[in-house]
């Protein structure tokens, strides 16, 4: 019996999908591990995400230059701080 290698929750550039689930990037178990992983530096997690979106933004363009996306939510508004 061999062990189920497990891979992890990471963008597949450019497309910006899931590596291992195939949904837009970051997924639900992404955010969850960036939630763990920053926890309690909510602000370094912003400037990380706004850095990967300005990167996803860039190469959107290059792949479709006809078409803009706001990634404002995908990236950003689900990491804010609630309250």
């Amino acid at each position: 019996m061999t062990a189920r290698q497990l891979v992890p929750h990471v963008a597949m550039r450019p497309l910006w999908r899931c590596r291992n689930c195939g949904r837009e990037w970051p997924c639900q178990p992404a955010k969850l591990s960036l939630l763990s992983e920053y926890r309690g530096n909510r602000t370094a997690l912003i400037i990380y995400l706004g850095t990967l979106m300005a990167e996803a933004n860039d190469q959107f363009a290059q792949l479709n230059p006809d078409r803009r996306v706001d990634l404002t939510d995908r990236f950003l508004n689900w990491a804010r701080a609630r309250g």
